[in-house]
Parts: structure tokens; C-alpha cells; sequence
């Protein structure tokens, strides 16, 4: 019974935190990705990045009490990023504080050769980061990009710089591509003085309540979530129209999401002509 409990209990690392389970590890967990490089017959020809907002914060703390070690999907936003720079696009990384970006490693898919590629062609900017409150506006950006995991609701949805950046994105229409637990992110619109949240009566897709509910009980999670990040969004308005993770993808007017790390791939290849479009306008 001990061997079998704990093939479904997740992994305490020597720090405290948790990693998934062995079970949520084999069977929820690749090692590899769907990208398959796409064929543009009109590529982004400028200069202006896209402004990748990251986590640098890596400890989720459970409603148990318990330390979550996440941070931002590989897959989630690797994958995206091919796309995106195969249609001719390059990227300024940043972070809350101008910290490292934190991965969750355990979710690495080191048998695609492409994402360890451009991982390693960015390293610099994964440790370098720009930090939010050293942007001044989002000028000189093509789109702003949030990839998800859990650590996306760590810090991102009540930092005030970040929220302007997102309140200048909304009113320029600049396109803003986020997905799974990224949506969270978006929040961050109320931060400030009399400021509302910015994407009331649009309608978006994310990772689900549901399935957040039930991963404790494979060991993805190590207790339950400390707050909804579906709800907290639909509380605000905004309109979330899948009922689990199937790699949906959904576009209202600026704002495209993703549900999970299903969709990275059909993100990727579903935005990257659009950045392209919105660019050349």
C-alpha cells in the first residue's frame, strides 16, 4: 500500500516543495511537443519584439500549506515562441522584478530538439530579464505574450506594472496571447488607483477550476489551489467557454488564449499570422 500511495502522492523535493507525482509524471507529463515548423508566405520583416511577460516566482503556497514548485510551462511557452519567431518575430523577455525566469523543469520536454534550441538560443534573457517597471509603455512591441503554469498566478495578477502595460495593450488593440493558468495575469488590469479590469464582456478560454479541483488527487498538485483562477476571471467578466482541456483556442477582438499546455502548439500556429497581419496594418 506504501509503494502505491506514494506512486500518487506528489514528490517532496529536499526543500520542502513538491514536484507532481510518478503518476502525473508518466501519464500527464511529455517529454517531447506537436510543433511542426509552418510555411509563411508573408513574414514580420520589423524590429519590434514581442514583450514575453514572465514568472520569477517559483513556490505556489496550497490551501494545505504545502509549497507547489512551478513556475512558468515550457511547453506553454516555448512553443508559441517557435511559431512566433519562425514567422519572423524576436523577443524581449521580462520579469516582475527583473529576476530569472523560473521554469518548471520537471516539465521540460528534452526530446524536442527545437524548443531545447531556442531555450538555449534565449538563455541570456532567461537569466537577464528586463524588469516591468522599466518599461515605459508598450511602444516598440508587436504583441504582448504570457505563457502559462501555475506560476503565472503567483505574483502577475497584482503587479501594478504589469497591468499598465496591459491596460496601454487593451486600448492600442495590441495583440495579447496568453494561455492555460497565464489568463491570471490579466487581473492585474485592476491593479492601481480607480482602474477597472480591462477585459469585461470578452469571452477567452483557460485552464479549468474542474480539472485544478481534481489534480490533487494524482499527485499533479500538492493540495488544493489557494484561490480560482477561472472564477476570479469570470467574476470579473470575462466570459470562459471551455468546460475542460481539450487544446482550444479562442480570439475576441485583441486577447487570444489557449486552455492548457494542449494548446501550445495550436496557439502558436493560430496567432503567429495574426501578430504577422496586425504588424503590417
Amino acid at each position: 500500500m506504501g509503494s502505491a500511495f506514494s506512486f500518487f502522492s506528489s514528490q517532496e523535493r529536499e526543500d520542502g516543495s513538491f514536484d507532481p507525482s510518478r503518476f502525473a509524471m508518466k501519464f500527464g507529463i511529455t517529454k517531447t511537443t506537436e510543433y511542426v515548423a509552418q510555411k509563411y508566405e508573408t513574414k514580420y520583416t520589423g524590429n519590434n519584439p514581442i514583450l514575453v511577460v514572465c514568472t520569477d516566482v517559483g513556490l505556489m503556497k496550497m490551501a494545505n500549506d504545502k509549497n507547489f514548485n512551478t513556475g512558468n510551462h515550457p511547453i506553454e511557452m516555448l512553443v508559441p515562441m517557435l511559431h512566433f519567431r519562425d514567422a519572423g518575430f524576436s523577443f524581449e523577455i521580462a520579469t516582475p522584478t527583473g529576476k530569472p525566469v523560473v521554469l518548471e523543469m520537471w516539465a521540460y520536454p528534452d526530446q524536442c530538439e527545437n524548443t531545447k534550441a531556442i531555450h538555449e538560443s534565449l538563455e541570456k534573457q532567461f537569466k537577464e530579464p528586463k524588469k516591468l517597471s522599466d518599461i515605459s509603455s508598450t511602444d516598440g512591441y508587436s504583441a504582448i505574450f504570457i505563457p502559462g503554469g501555475h506560476g503565472a498566478m503567483i505574483s502577475l495578477p497584482t503587479d501594478e506594472n504589469l497591468g499598465r502595460l496591459l491596460r496601454e495593450a487593451h486600448d492600442k488593440k495590441l495583440p495579447t496571447v496568453t494561455l492555460c493558468h497565464g489568463p491570471a495575469a490579466l487581473l492585474s488590469t485592476k491593479t492601481g488607483e480607480g482602474n477597472a479590469f480591462s477585459y469585461k464582456d470578452y469571452k477567452g478560454v483557460c485552464f479549468t477550476d474542474k480539472t485544478d479541483a481534481f489534480t490533487p488527487s494524482i499527485g499533479y498538485l500538492p493540495g488544493p489551489m489557494p484561490w480560482k483562477c477561472q472564477e476570479a476571471l469570470a467574476n470579473e467578466g470575462l466570459e470562459i467557454t471551455n468546460k475542460s482541456e481539450k487544446g482550444s483556442v479562442h480570439e475576441d477582438r485583441e486577447l487570444i488564449t489557449g486552455d492548457s499546455p494542449y494548446a501550445a502548439n495550436p496557439l502558436g500556429v493560430f496567432a503567429a499570422p495574426i501578430l504577422v497581419k496586425h504588424s503590417m496594418e
